[in-house]
């Protein structure tokens, strides 16, 4: 099973946004087959990648990823306007052979699984019954086309806006402000792990724990 990948009006899509905050009846997306070679080979290996598949959204991923050339690979496409703007509700996401399901279904679910075990039982279904809508179809995203160069351009009535550089830059606030506090509850963690060690085996004076201390005795005893 591979996550943020898909088609939309037949066409190969890898997601970057599953939702657009203010907007969340549209996603943005990037078309596999009019992605230039090296930036599609960069975009594939990142969705491939631990990091990627654990992303809710890619662009986060993304954002992260540094390309060959030295440049960020999320501001590389959104400044030659790669991604590209459409509704949730005409994106099917087809994460293996045998299952799809309409984009605007699979955000109602996962926006519900922080509220309950009941949306999660409905992604399990959704995973068992292959999908709740649409006809099955094989997975064809990330097989690196033979040749791009003619491949239609899809309109832009299609595709509508892409982001503009200030929602952008709020996505990156959003982005910082979610790893700062991460971190933070990382840390608070590893504080009371320490705590609980410590009651369970508190360090002496000499430096030495009970237990040490314990094992030196029963040895002495032994001898």
């Amino acid at each position: 099973m591979l996550k943020h990948i898909g088609k939309h009006n037949d066409k190969k899509i890898v997601l970057a946004y599953r939702q657009i905050p203010g907007d969340e009846h549209m996603c943005l997306v990037l078309y596999s087959d009019m992605l230039p070679s090296m930036i599609h080979d960069d975009v594939m290996k990142v969705l491939e990648s631990p990091i990627g598949q654990n992303s809710k959204d890619l662009a986060d991923a993304l954002f992260r990823h540094t390309m060959a050339d030295g440049r960020n690979c999320l501001e590389t496409v959104h400044k030659m306007g790669l991604m590209k703007k459409v509704p949730t509700n005409q994106v099917i996401i087809t994460p293996n052979a045998k299952s799809n399901v309409r984009l605007d279904e699979l955000n109602s679910i996962l926006n519900q699984m922080e509220q309950g075990e009941e949306a999660i039982k409905k992604m399990a279904d959704l995973d068992k019954n292959a999908g709740f809508t649409g006809k099955r179809e094989a997975r064809e995203v990330g097989q690196n086309p033979a040749s791009r160069s003619n491949v239609a351009e899809t309109s832009n009535a299609a595709i509508g806006d892409v982001l503009t550089d200030d929602q952008l830059a709020a996505q990156r606030v959003a982005q910082a402000a979610k790893m700062k506090l991460e971190a933070q509850q990382m840390l608070a963690e590893a504080a009371r792990l320490e705590a609980e060690a410590a009651t369970l085996n508190p360090v002496q004076t000499d430096g030495t724990t009970k237990t040490t201390k314990a094992k030196t005795a029963k040895k002495k005893q032994t001898a």
